[in-house]
């Protein structure tokens, strides 16, 4: 049994993702990537207990498309799986997604266990737990075709008039 209180080893850091992404639009010739962070977070205070606010749930995670090629766990990037429209689904059952259009560190996960990525099973079992009062009658697909400006005036917008129009009191952003 290994010694809980060793070191990890050197090698062992967190991976550097903001310096990666800026290499590779770098040396895809677009000059350095811009973050979207902002001085003022849009994120206002719960105004019930979680445990009786309504849960929205926000994924970018792909519905299966047969024919579109290899999209299961440890598939590799697949651009034709990609999506570009915010859709939503019932959250009454869990449909099959995947993220094989996702660019994610395929060295160190599998993407195996869809909890991780898309946890409406694990969600389900909050609300019967009374962790959290519910769900809303839908989740939101986010689309992720790399633009600042298509996401705060179409697809963020869009979002939230869904979370809106389907009583959401919180919302639960799960990027993969």
């Amino acid at each position: 049994m290994a010694d809980p209180k060793a070191f990890a080893p050197e090698y062992d850091v967190p991976i550097q993702y903001i310096l990666r992404t800026r290499d590779y639009y770098l040396a895809l010739g677009f000059g350095a990537y811009r973050w979207a962070h902002f001085n003022d977070v849009p994120f206002t205070p719960l105004t019930v207990p979680l445990a009786q606010a309504r849960m929205a749930l926000i994924t970018t995670a792909a519905p299966f498309q047969p024919g579109l090629g290899d999209q299961g766990p440890r598939a590799p990037y697949n651009a034709a799986a990609k999506f570009y429209k915010v859709y939503s689904d019932a959250t009454d059952s869990v449909p099959d997604l995947r993220i094989s259009h996702l660019g994610y560190d395929r060295k160190h996960t599998t993407a195996e266990d869809p909890n991780t990525w898309f946890p409406l099973a694990r969600l389900h079992e909050a609300v019967k737990a009374r962790r959290i009062g519910g769900l809303t009658p839908r989740f939101y697909g986010a689309p992720t075709n790399r633009s600042q400006r298509v996401t705060m005036d179409t697809d963020a917008p869009e979002i939230l008039r869904r979370c809106r129009e389907d009583g959401a009191d919180v919302a639960l952003l799960v990027p993969s």
